[in-house]
């Protein structure tokens, strides 16, 4: 995008800035790091402040989403009725699920219970228990933009064990988004995430990852929670991806029902919990889209 544009012309994200104290700068920067080995991201995963405004517009939406839901995410409900209690809203809210017909995916959300690592499907035959964690996993289409989020919900009388997983694997995601720094690495992220699971004895799954959103469901980069730190790509200015590590209570891992072709659980049955967010990388910091 930066070839067709001259160093004084506008900046192409709608910055109102001339290139060349825009964007310029960052893809300049990018070359170097380039130059000497780093892996850096193609300029089309960085969005612009028109596509970053359209991520928010949708995250608002889909925060509002999981905190409609959560008043009834209880003892005895469906997670069929869940799901519909979902499609509703986002309609009435001007959006679409983004994971309705995604792939053939059947339904709104993904209800992963339990030893239910992620991507269940929401049945009427499926009724929460007191006792029982659940993932809620809300992913939205607004106006062109995509966003995502989830949380985890504790039905009744929840052993200490399970409370205690399904802290600390909240603590995993904000280690992993506070590594969300312009210029430094994607394995920063895995590395805090890993460790802290370890740590408290828990594992990470590894095949299943964050991923970048934002134009399309699913971008670039992949996010790996098991890296290590100093390694991946670079965390340039204007790149979104979801921070959502899978922290099991046993073993990593993990297996796919060969039936639905989506469900994912722990190999060894014990629970599993996952939180999640999405992240824009700035040139300070990081912000968290979906807060």
């Amino acid at each position: 995008m930066s070839n067709k544009l001259g160093r004084n012309d506008a900046c192409w994200c709608g910055s109102r800035k001339k290139y060349k104290k825009c964007h310029a700068l960052i893809e300049d920067r990018m070359a170097i790091y380039h130059s000497k080995g780093y892996e850096v991201p193609n300029c089309k995963l960085l969005k612009s402040q028109k596509q970053i405004d359209g991520i928010r517009d949708s995250s608002k939406i889909n925060i509002s989403l999981l905190d409609y839901i959560k008043d009834y995410v209880v003892e005895g409900i469906t997670t069929g009725e869940l799901d519909q209690l979902i499609f509703q809203k986002t309609k009435e809210l001007g959006g679409f699920p983004a994971t309705l017909h995604y792939k053939g995916y059947s339904k709104s959300i993904c209800t992963s219970i339990n030893d239910v690592i992620c991507h269940g499907i929401p049945s009427n035959h499926v009724t929460l228990q007191n006792g029982d964690i659940v993932n809620i996993d809300v992913s939205t289409l607004y106006n062109g933009f995509f966003s995502d989020s989830s949380r985890m919900f504790c039905i009744g009388d929840v052993s200490d064990e399970k409370q205690r997983l399904v802290n600390v694997a909240k603590e995993c995601m904000e280690l992993g988004i506070e590594q969300v720094k312009p210029w430094g690495f994607l394995g920063n992220i895995g590395q805090a995430v890993n460790n802290h699971a370890i740590k408290n004895g828990y594992s990470v799954v590894r095949e299943i990852g964050g991923h970048g959103i934002g134009i399309k469901f699913h971008e670039d980069p992949w996010v790996s929670y098991v890296s290590k730190s100093g390694t991946g790509m670079l965390l340039v200015p204007g790149l979104v991806f979801t921070v959502e590590p899978m922290i099991n209570m046993g073993e990593a891992k993990i297996f796919t029902d060969k039936k639905d072709g989506w469900t994912v659980y722990t190999a060894d049955g014990k629970p599993s919990a996952q939180w999640e967010k999405t992240v824009l990388v700035t040139e300070i910091g990081s912000e968290v889209l979906t807060y």
